[in-house]
């Protein structure tokens, strides 16, 4: 006897838009937020959250239903993942990328066609605006959203990088486009032997140092302004590149390869961190669709595999390279000078 065929994962996934946008509302509206404090009442919280009575109870009851809040009678709650990770009041919150996602994603991903058709960007340089990085730079409210959203979407593997990493035989490192820095606080949280810098445009700075600041650790994580493009990297044992490569095309990242390369002693290592789309090309979607948003964001940027990176590791002189997995959609790719 065979399985009939149903048509249930193509609806899934083509209807797939109607999920996003009822959690990115909800974090817009700071549902989770409202519901830290305790249960509230379905009147209590659409009145918080400003909805109208027409569409509340749908709302509230569809992210029951998607596992996003609880339900007792007629009070609800977060659910524990909810709580941790969307509450923005807990240092925990991840809701930034949400947040951008909503603004900035939601729109232009409708013009994913067109953009698959005329290999060209379909954010603000569509209308002949700056292009993405420029115009976060030149607004500080933009750009501090914009860090915090980096933070949100790499905590985890920052996280997991600064305890599974050997960080014992080295004494320096530096997170280049450290963003708001959560990166090298991780590290430098999880092994307190360790210096680090954040390496990043000097728009960055201020936003950099309240961050390492308040997570202690600004006796032993200092900020250094520069433009990769333009300077040599600062010279560390360790040099890191979060979500950075994939921003760029095929030469810019042998060139900040290379720039790694120059940066580190003999023996030092080169931590480049992404979604990285599995050899085969058809296991790691995440990474695949990330790619997608690059094509969608940046004039050349584009994810890559693991065999990819080592190869471009390989022909700026490392000698020993490998891929090691991280959380969830992440990896890491070393390569050791």
């Amino acid at each position: 006897m065979t399985n009939q065929l149903t048509p249930e994962n193509i609806l899934k996934t083509g209807m797939a838009f109607w999920p996003a946008k009822t959690l990115l509302s909800a974090v817009e509206l700071d549902v989770f937020t409202r519901l830290a404090q305790g249960s509230l009442s379905l009147d209590a919280l659409a009145e918080q959250a400003g909805l109208h009575p027409r569409g509340a109870r749908d709302f509230l009851d569809a992210l029951v239903a998607l596992g996003f809040l609880k339900r007792e009678g007629e009070r609800y709650s977060n659910t524990s993942e909810t709580d941790l990770f969307l509450d923005r009041n807990k240092p925990s919150y991840i809701g930034g990328i949400l947040e951008m996602a909503n603004r900035r994603l939601y729109p232009i991903w409708s013009n994913l066609t067109e953009a698959l058709q005329t290999g060209k960007p379909q954010n603000e340089i569509r209308t002949g605006e700056a292009d993405l990085f420029e115009k976060l730079y030149a607004d500080p409210v933009g750009l501090k959203e914009f860090l915090a959203a980096m933070t949100g979407v790499s905590r985890a593997a920052n996280m997991t990088i600064a305890r599974a990493f050997p960080w014992q035989g080295y004494h320096t490192f530096v997170d280049v486009g450290t963003a708001q820095g959560d990166l090298a606080v991780q590290i430098a949280l999880a092994n307190p032997h360790l210096r680090g810098m954040g390496y990043d445009r000097p728009e960055v700075g201020p936003i950099f140092e309240q961050y390492a600041q308040a997570a202690n650790v600004a006796d032993r994580v200092s900020f250094v302004p520069g433009n990769f493009f333009e300077e040599d990297l600062p010279r560390a044992d360790v040099v890191l590149m979060g979500h950075i490569l994939h921003d760029w095309d095929l030469s810019t990242k042998k060139m900040l390869t290379q720039k790694a390369f120059d940066a580190l002693p003999a023996g030092g290592a080169f931590v480049v961190y992404e979604s990285l789309i599995d050899d085969d090309r058809s296991l790691n979607a995440f990474g695949l669709m990330m790619s997608l948003n690059m094509l969608i964001e940046t004039p050349g940027g584009f994810d890559f595999t693991g065999a990819d990176c080592m190869g471009w590791m390989k022909e700026a002189g490392f000698s020993n390279t490998r891929v090691e997995p991280l959380v969830g959609a992440d990896s890491m790719v070393v390569g050791i000078k």
